[in-house]
């Protein structure tokens, strides 16, 4: 039986027949000026991999789609290439994609560790809100698992999501003021809260010291 089009280019990438290619003509003013580290062209290569034909691409579509080459994508996929921030956002752009998915070291066996060295944290102008995902950034989802710590008097003035989510809080440590519209609703360690996160929603710490809350975010379509 002969091969399909789209058949003979993911046999190629598996079988590393294509020559390492400089793409640094083709990305030069796309590209940030940084790349993203020899450490990480494994992770990066088995995610591009997985991901595109999870959308049922070939090699050959993804370049047309993304403007990259066929022979740099598969340079990725095989980890042979250490592409620039600004290749991998074409990519993921191309494969409507967070730029983060490429970079997620999932286990193949269905364990995932997330130390709490490597978290993903992001943290207020402030700095007395910080919000870490406890959760992989790794295809469609319904559910979110955050960390959140607030500095003593910390306040955090949430916008609206998409109408239909929903928030589950726990408070884990302090004393915490929760404001969802126009309600109030003051909590203690121990106390959890579940309110609808389509309106403005503004989280205080009331302690002396810092507070921590666990979120659960629950979204009505799949994001990521």
């Amino acid at each position: 039986m002969s091969r399909s089009r789209a058949d003979a280019t993911d046999a190629d990438a598996l079988t590393g027949d294509e020559i390492p290619v400089d793409e640094a003509g083709q990305d030069k003013g796309a590209q940030l000026g940084a790349d993203i580290g020899a450490e990480l062209a494994g992770i990066v290569g088995h995610n591009l991999r997985r991901l595109r034909i999870r959308k049922g691409h070939s090699l050959e579509r993804l370049a047309k789609l993304s403007g990259v080459s066929r022979a740099m994508l598969s340079q990725i996929e095989l980890g042979r290439s250490t592409p620039t921030i600004g290749l991998l956002w074409k990519v993921t752009s191309a494969l409507g994609v967070p730029f983060a998915t490429l970079m997620e070291n999932r286990s193949d066996h269905g364990t995932i560790v997330l130390r709490a060295t490597e978290a993903k944290v992001l943290t207020s102008g402030d700095r007395s809100f910080t919000s870490r995902a406890l959760f992989p950034f790794d295809g469609e989802r319904r559910v979110e698992f955050y960390e959140l710590r607030l500095a003593p008097g910390g306040k955090e003035e949430a916008d609206p999501h998409a109408q239909g989510t929903t928030e589950n809080l726990v408070v884990a440590r302090g004393e915490v003021e929760i404001a969802v519209g126009q309600e109030i609703h003051r909590l203690r360690t121990g106390d959890a809260i579940l309110f609808e996160a389509g309106v403005p929603h503004v989280y205080r710490n009331l302690s002396t010291g810092e507070a921590v809350l666990y979120l659960v975010m629950i979204y009505i379509e799949p994001v990521g």
